[in-house]
């Protein structure tokens, strides 16, 4: 597999899962935690996908804000993004734990954005 075919599947597996986090806004009781989490997974896989593009092997950590630092080696452009990494990070290990973090619903309609903005981010830069 070409790094290029390794940065779509990563890719696709961002997009599922920011896909899966909006569908799940129409739930009742509202799930914000899996939310959230799926954002943070969403914007993880984005930003592992890139670097999967530049021939790296993506380090098997969740911080966001790592990931993207590692991402400015390769494109400075990525401090663009690192505000949304830093909010999507409380997200990737302790919503999957009782009583490790309060999530509001409010944080829900946030998570998505920042999602999107990394995902948006990150997708052009895979068609180049």
């Amino acid at each position: 597999m070409d790094e290029l075919e390794y940065a779509l599947e990563w890719f696709s597996f961002a997009e599922t899962d920011l896909g899966s986090a909006e569908y799940l806004q129409g739930r009742r009781p509202l799930p914000v935690e899996i939310i959230c989490y799926l954002c943070q997974q969403s914007a993880e896989k984005s930003l592992k996908g890139f670097l999967a593009l530049q021939g790296i092997q993506p380090p098997r950590i969740h911080k966001l804000d790592e990931l993207c630092r590692l991402g400015m080696t390769y494109l400075t452009d990525f401090q663009d993004i690192l505000t949304p990494c830093n909010l999507l990070n409380r997200y990737g290990v302790q919503p999957r734990y009782p009583r490790e973090i309060v999530i509001e619903p409010e944080n829900v309609a946030d998570a998505l954005k920042q999602a999107k903005i990394i995902l948006d981010f990150v997708k052009p830069l895979l068609k180049k």
